[in-house]
C-alpha cells in the first residue's frame, strides 16, 4: 500500500504542437496540486519536435523547481514521449497527462485513492462511467471506435474496463517499469494495457471528467489510428 503522506507522484506531459494550451495545463496542474496538498512531485513534458512555436513557450519554463523537459528530435509519437520520459523519473505513482486540455488535474486525488486504499496498481479515468463533472459528447464514430477496442482488449485480457483508450493512466511506477513497451504511436494505449493485465497487476477505474476537442481545436487521433490499435492488441495478446 502506498503512504498518501510521504508518495511521490511523477506527471509526464507528452506534448507536440500544443502552444496554445501548454502553459495553461501547467497551471491547473499547479492548482490542482495546491488544492490537494500534494508537495512531493515532478513533472515530466517531452516534447516531441513541435513545429508551431510550443518549444519556445517551453523554454519559459527551463529553469523551474519540479520541471523537466525533454526535446525529441524528430516527431516521434506519445508512445515514445513516454518512452523517454520513464528514463527519468523518480516517483512511486506515475500519471500521464495530456496536454490539451481535455481531461482535468482537478480528477488528481479521484484517481490517486485506489493506491492508497486498496493497493491498486493501475487506475484508469473513464470518460463513459459517469461521476465525472462533465463529459463533453463525443464524436459518434470515435465513441464507437473506442467501445470496439475497448471490448476487443477486454475479450483478450478477461477485464471489464469500460476506457481503455483513455488519457488519463495512473501507474504506480514499478509495476510500468516492470514491462518492455515497443510502440511509439497512440498503440502505446493497448500495449501498456495487455502487458500489464498479462502481469496480473490489479485495475481501477474511476469516473473523469472529459472536455473533448474538435479538430479544428487540434485534436491529433483519427480513424487510422483505430486500425493501428486493433492491430497491436491483436499483437500483444497473442504474443508470450
Amino acid at each position: 500500500m502506498i503512504d498518501r503522506k510521504t508518495f511521490k507522484l511523477s506527471i509526464i506531459i507528452p506534448c507536440y504542437n500544443e502552444k496554445n494550451t501548454i502553459e495553461k495545463i501547467l497551471k491547473k496542474i499547479d492548482l490542482s496540486l495546491i488544492n490537494y496538498g500534494f508537495q512531493n512531485y515532478e513533472i515530466l513534458i517531452i516534447d516531441d519536435f513541435s513545429n508551431d512555436g510550443t518549444k519556445e513557450v517551453l523554454k519559459n519554463f527551463l529553469n523551474k523547481e519540479k520541471i523537466q523537459i525533454y526535446f525529441h528530435d524528430d516527431n516521434l509519437g506519445k508512445g515514445a514521449a513516454i518512452h523517454t520520459a520513464l528514463k527519468h523519473i523518480t516517483g512511486n505513482i506515475t500519471i500521464i497527462q495530456d496536454a490539451d486540455l481535455e481531461y482535468d488535474p482537478f480528477d488528481y486525488d479521484k484517481l490517486l485513492v485506489p493506491f492508497f486504499e486498496a493497493n491498486a496498481d493501475v487506475v484508469y479515468g473513464s470518460r463513459f462511467m459517469g461521476g465525472g463533472k462533465y463529459v463533453r459528447i463525443h464524436f459518434f464514430w470515435h465513441y464507437l471506435a473506442n467501445k470496439i477496442l475497448t471490448f476487443i482488449c477486454n475479450l483478450f485480457i478477461n477485464l471489464n474496463l469500460t476506457d481503455m483508450e483513455t488519457g488519463y493512466k495512473v501507474f504506480k511506477t514499478s509495476a510500468l517499469k516492470s514491462i518492455n513497451l515497443i510502440e511509439k504511436s497512440f498503440s502505446f494505449e493497448p500495449e501498456v494495457t495487455i502487458k500489464l493485465a498479462k502481469k496480473k497487476y490489479k485495475f481501477f477505474e474511476v469516473p473523469v471528467t472529459y472536455n473533448g476537442r474538435s479538430y479544428e481545436d487540434g485534436k491529433k487521433i483519427g480513424l487510422k489510428d483505430a486500425f493501428i490499435a486493433l492491430k497491436s492488441i491483436i499483437l500483444y495478446s497473442l504474443k508470450n
